[in-house]
């Protein structure tokens, strides 16, 4: 019997067995079902990685490095290709299902679990473009692997749906493939991906961003021959007359990342239909006592340096968990309140923390002149400023613990409220 099994050997996989490891825990086991280590990272080439974590700019490669390496130097053992099929939970003990070639069907049992399966984009058949269904639309993230790491170029002339951070950046390197990308379109008024990004990656590049405009048509039979765009109105529908059909052989789909939790929901593992993942505790733990989880398998994060962090606490309190040294009551439950789209953790029980509790959340709209309170029963008990909150930039709320301690257990709320007149 394994103390640790860790479902998933991308950038929050690894930082947690590495933290459960540092914590004294030391049979660990990551199960990974690419052919290497590192997820998605692998296939992100360019750079702006590890700016909190590692105090410098590195590419995906080189910060998954980092992690595989500490990895390594702490004698984790991992098995690769390998499929997990599912997650059973009997009491103290967890039971993973899991397939590869060399071993063959495996049950694997361990005291605790950690989840860190990633996310999955949506597809064209996920949001429903009018159309045949022609060759040439790819999702953006699979023009990245297929361009990054196989070796093979997805078209020519593009046009790119949705300004998530995939398709920004896939705008910039179809460019320095030799792509000419004639639009991003983008169905909000506002861009789904980091301002850096839009700089970096668009206007760099004079690649122009059409914000309330969605693709309408699909056209061509064998291979995309055109695509016809169409702006929106403030109810997100086609405004008849503005039509333009654009000539291209490629479409990509950055159109949103959905947490990967098939296995969740088969274990039991309860939900947050507002962020499609595990609703967890400050150190990640589930409603399943045992089983954490962290990363974009929980909510899709913006910067891999918070997923690093999140999955830290994961395999912290995992550690916790094992040793016996893990606090169950909760004292508060996080709660959105206007203007805030969704908040992580859920729940929070205040023994368990060192110091601070990073609360992560996200607004609904953009908000200028505004900040975000924390209140506990009508209290205000902290507030975080920003120049702006944009709904693709996901929000680091930090509380100390001793601000906490001061408080009876209740609801700790979130709410987006004007700035005070000075």
């Amino acid at each position: 019997m394994y103390d640790i099994i860790v479902i998933g050997g991308g950038p929050a996989g690894l930082a947690a067995a590495v933290e459960a490891q540092k914590e004294g825990v030391d049979n660990i086991l990551i199960l990974e079902r690419d052919r290497e280590l590192g997820g998605i990272l692998n296939q992100c080439i360019h750079n702006g990685f590890g700016l909190h974590t590692f105090k410098e700019q590195l590419t995906g490669p080189e910060y998954a490095e980092r992690y595989i390496d500490m990895a390594a130097e702490a004698g984790i053992p991992y098995k690769l290709n390998t499929m997990v099929l599912d997650l059973t939970a009997d009491g103290d003990v967890k039971t993973v299902h899991a397939i590869n070639e060399e071993d063959g069907y495996m049950a694997l049992q361990a005291k605790s679990v950690i989840l860190t399966m990633g996310c999955r984009e949506r597809t064209a058949g996920a949001i429903g473009i009018p159309g045949f269904r022609p060759s040439g639309v790819f999702t953006a993230g699979t023009a990245q692997r297929f361009i990054n790491m196989e070796g093979y170029m997805t078209g020519k002339e593009v046009v790119i749906l949705g300004s998530g951070d995939i398709g920004l950046i896939m705008a910039r390197r179809m460019t320095l493939e030799g792509a000419h990308v004639k639009a991003v379109c983008e169905i909000m008024p506002y861009s789904n991906g980091l301002t850096r990004n839009i700089v970096q990656c668009l206007d760099d590049y004079d690649i122009p961003l059409k914000l309330s405009h969605t693709i309408t048509f699909i056209h061509g039979k064998d291979r995309v021959e055109a695509v016809d765009i169409t702006q929106v109105d403030e109810h997100l529908k086609p405004i008849p007359g503005t039509t333009e059909t654009v000539p291209c052989d490629t479409l990509l789909l950055s159109v949103g990342l959905i947490p990967e939790n098939e296995i969740s929901r088969g274990a039991g593992v309860e939900i947050d239909r507002r962020t499609s993942g595990p609703s967890i505790s400050e150190l990640c733990e589930t409603n399943l006592p045992g089983v954490f989880a962290a990363g974009n398998v929980v909510h899709v994060h913006d910067l891999v340096d918070f997923v690093s962090q999140e999955a830290a606490l994961a395999g912290k309190g995992a550690a916790r968990y094992v040793k016996g040294h893990l606090e169950e009551d909760v004292n508060f439950e996080t709660v959105n309140g206007d203007g805030i789209g969704n908040v992580v953790p859920e729940k929070i029980t205040v023994a368990n923390l060192d110091d601070d509790v990073n609360c992560y959340m996200r607004v609904r709209n953009v908000c200028t002149d505004s900040v975000i309170n924390a209140y506990i029963g009508g209290e205000k008990i902290a507030t975080k400023r920003a120049q702006k909150f944009v709904p693709a930039e996901m929000v680091n709320f930090k509380i100390k613990k001793s601000v906490l301690e001061q408080y009876p257990d209740g609801e700790l709320k979130f709410v987006v409220e004007p700035k005070e007149a000075k």
